[in-house]
């Protein structure tokens, strides 16, 4: 009896960890390629002020999603084209919208018998019109990303109006901040010194409008301008992007969600010899609530971010470990 017993524990929590597992990855894919859809549909709009054919505003996103190594080995010339199509479609890259959109499915096909009907018939729709020949390919591009974006947007809304809000729809919860956190700083780190302009345009309407670029690729201009009345500047962009308490895709506000949502998962923590997440996700929450967006920008905005982005992998796989099947 006590030896079926403790089967039928573990037969539970292998359950539990592959659910919640593949929650947490579904929600990582489509927070991507959402990401990746707004990127590419700001940096278009941006390349109407650049020379015809200049890969100027097209490189930095293939830097955000940190494939740059296996972008110019495929596609040396750099064409603004090869650009896009790698993003969006390129099924040999696997950070590539549709990339993402098949794992997410895949990841959601595994556990389809204890997600929500309306949640798999969500995300099933999203990807067999992602496939070739279908009608969203005959759209302009702008459309089309649009449409990706709402349908990324609609999978949230559906898992949270009808996933019950317990273990799995928190790492569902996990699994979107942390991606969200390394994205806004990845493309707040690449575009931060490119769009730095010389003395002379400082100010200028073409820095501005880099600058409000730079806020819409990751969806804050509105809460920005409602947020800061002055004049656009590089470092009010930073702050609000990185420390903002109240925008759901500042870091701040991802990193105190993340602790949050750890913290409601694990609800029993040692307080005498507190675990290695547990130790990591409070000093990634008090370092990134009592910090000045000054002390960042003196020490480095880029170091900062770098040691951001090593932070959020190490918490991953501190996750993957406690949590998950190896």
């Amino acid at each position: 009896m006590e030896d079926a017993k403790i089967h039928g524990l573990w037969v539970n929590n292998m359950l539990l960890s592959r659910v919640a597992e593949s929650l947490y990855w579904i929600n990582r894919y489509l927070e991507r390629a959402e990401n990746i859809s707004r990127f590419v549909e700001v940096s278009e709009a941006m390349s109407l002020d650049c020379p015809p054919g200049s890969a100027e505003p097209w490189l930095p996103l293939i830097d955000a999603s940190s494939d740059r190594e296996s972008f110019d080995k495929r596609f040396p010339e750099k064409k603004p084209d090869d650009v896009i199509n790698f993003l969006i479609r390129d099924r040999l890259n696997p950070n590539s919208i549709i990339s993402c959109i098949q794992m997410a499915r895949e990841n959601a096909r595994q556990i389809r018998d204890v997600m929500t009907t309306e949640m798999w018939e969500q995300i099933n729709i999203l990807y067999w019109n992602m496939q070739e020949g279908e009608a969203i390919w005959n759209k302009p591009r702008q459309e089309q990303l649009s449409e990706i974006r709402r349908e990324c947007q609609l999978f949230y809304g559906i898992t949270d109006a009808t996933l019950s809000k317990d273990l799995a729809w928190r790492f569902s919860i996990l699994g979107r901040l942390i991606e969200r956190a390394d994205k806004t700083s990845r493309i707040l780190d690449v575009k931060y010194y490119l769009l730095l302009p010389s003395l002379d345009e400082l100010g200028g309407v073409l820095d501005e409008l880099q600058w409000i670029a730079l806020l819409r690729s990751a969806g804050a201009y509105q809460m920005f301008r409602k947020a800061v009345q002055n004049s656009i500047k590089p470092n009010s962009v930073a702050r609000f992007l990185l420390l903002d308490p109240i925008f759901p895709r500042s870091v701040r506000y991802c990193l105190d969600g993340i602790s949050n949502t750890l913290k409601a998962i694990d609800n029993s923590p040692s307080i005498e010899n507190p675990s290695e997440l547990e130790c990591m996700r409070g000093l990634l929450k008090a370092k990134w609530s009592y910090i000045r967006i000054e002390d960042i920008i003196n020490d480095g905005l880029h170091e900062a971010i770098d040691s951001l982005q090593m932070d959020l992998n190490k918490l991953n796989d501190l996750i993957q470990e406690k949590y998950f099947i190896n």
